[in-house]
């Protein structure tokens, strides 16, 4: 006899999470990348479902807080073992709502076990310093969580773009609520519910809430949300901070930016071929670290467009999904049409296109451009599409200043046999992550994640930085008994 999947899309087909299932007055229906057909259908939140959620997830965080920390550890272990338990259904669900190849959705899957560990060791680490003070007082700085987390999470890694603000949130004390992307709100949301109501994570702690801009805005401005978390586009990112600022709210943004991965011109062309593929088409360039800009030393400039077309012209595309493909889909037809709109203004601009530049129903062709400049789009904007554009440079300086030229970024890399010239480029680049011999796409959970600029107001997640994200300083003092005071 056959088991019964994990996932029961008749949970969230019409229907919300707010720490348990509820019936939505609207409806949505989710579109599978691949083949264009239904994946599922999910209910579809308004600003008052926003309004109901937040008044239960405060209620709920008060109990939360007093739990026993243990206990609380235990729910986030019974999380990771559910992952590990339903692996391969989960990364299937992943990959085809995604569009993403199956190694992917392995990946994420594996990344979420991870970040269920770390949050289970939140609660039992110390949360707090003892401070000097005159004698007869006792002195606290302790950490306290923040309250309700509001969560805006994207569709190209949704499931750990998700869980790594959701799972030490939770850990740090607070309660949640996700409007994960409306492409994306299984990875994204309902995965998520399922797995932490199993789990036993006490009820109106989470919420899912898929929905539109006006879902979104209902919760950055909802009273009760005293932080938000977004990762997307620069654009989207902008109007939350304007609409989290004007209600002073704690903001973390997470929008990606132009990477800049650097060759010097001692580095292995095969080697650093590699790495620029890898950086520049992994899930179709749709991450946020993507390698966007390829510097390269002049001298090795053919060699490695040459190395780059033979492998655009090698690497299969299709139903990421089957296993067998190299790339799969772009999300949708809009961002399919926005890639290739990139691809052809800076052609006419004077780029030149090597391979690719072709696409069929939403699989675009792994492409590469050569004499990319400064001022095309393709060099000023982020692609968040299969494009390796490549830019030339006649020494480190220049290296250095093309790599520097925006408006923030997220990652770089450089590579060279030489450590200590690499180390000195990588010292002088204005990313948030830097790789040496390494191209950029790079995250192992335990880092801070973020960086300047439009990657994200200098905000970091991960590791040491989500005590600093989820929670706030709380300054307590103590005395045996109150003493009078001169008035």
């Amino acid at each position: 006899m056959q088991a019964s999947p994990f996932l029961d899309s008749a949970q969230w087909q019409q229907q919300l999470f707010r720490g348990q299932w509820v019936a939505a007055a609207q409806g949505a229906t989710v579109l599978e990348p691949a083949t264009g057909q239904p994946l599922t259908q999910v209910g579809l939140a308004s600003p008052d479902d926003v309004s109901a959620s937040v008044e239960l997830a405060i209620a709920a965080q008060a109990a939360w807080v007093a739990m026993p920390p243990r206990e609380r550890a235990d729910i986030f272990r019974r999380a990771a073992g559910l992952f590990h338990q339903h692996f391969d259904e989960l990364a299937r669900m992943v990959a085809r709502e995604t569009g993403g190849v199956l190694f992917k959705g392995e990946h994420e899957v594996r990344e979420a076990i991870t970040l269920c560990h770390l949050a289970a060791g939140m609660p039992l680490q110390a949360q707090g310093q003892l401070l000097p003070s005159t004698p007869g007082r006792l002195s606290i700085a302790r950490r306290a969580p923040l309250g309700v987390i509001g969560v805006i999470s994207p569709f190209n890694f949704p499931l750990i773009l998700t869980l790594r603000t959701v799972a030490p949130a939770l850990a740090a004390g607070n309660a949640v609520v996700v409007k994960p992307d409306l492409r994306t709100p299984v990875s994204g949301g309902f995965m998520l519910a399922r797995i932490f109501e199993q789990a036993g994570l006490p009820a109106g702690l989470l919420h899912v809430l898929p929905g539109g801009a006006e879902t979104g805005e209902a919760l950055v401005t909802a009273p009760g949300v005293p932080m938000i978390a977004f990762t997307g586009s620069p654009a989207v990112g902008r109007r939350i901070g304007e609409l989290a600022g004007r209600h002073l709210k704690k903001l973390s943004l997470e929008l990606g930016g132009a990477n800049a991965l650097v060759i010097l011109e001692d580095a292995d062309l095969d080697v650093a071929a590699s790495h620029a593929a890898w950086g520049a088409w992994l899930h179709q360039g749709q991450i946020c670290m993507a390698a966007n800009r390829i510097l390269v030393h002049a001298s090795l400039e053919e060699g490695l467009l040459q190395r780059l077309a033979e492998k655009a012209r090698h690497l299969p595309v299709g139903d990421g999904a089957s296993g067998q493909v190299a790339l799969g889909p772009m999300i949708d037809e809009r961002q399919l049409q926005r890639v290739h709109a990139l691809v052809q203004e800076s052609v006419a601009a004077g780029a030149q296109l090597v391979a690719g530049g072709r696409y069929e129903q939403l699989f675009y062709q792994p492409t590469v451009l050569g004499k990319v400049r400064p001022g095309m789009r393709v060099f000023e904007e982020e692609i968040f599409g299969p494009v390796a554009s490549v830019i030339r440079f006649d020494d480190d300086e220049e290296a250095i200043a093309l790599a520097n030229r925006n408006a923030g970024g997220l990652a770089a890399g450089v590579l060279s046999p030489s450590v200590g010239r690499a180390m000195a480029v990588a010292a002088r680049l204005r990313q948030g992550m830097v790789h040496v011999n390494d191209q950029t796409v790079n995250d192992e959970c335990v880092n801070p994640f973020g960086g300047p600029g439009i990657a994200g107001n200098g905000a970091s997640v991960g590791g040491p930085a989500d005590w600093e994200e989820y929670t706030q300083w709380r300054w307590t003092t103590i005395r045996q008994q109150a003493m009078p005071y001169p008035f």
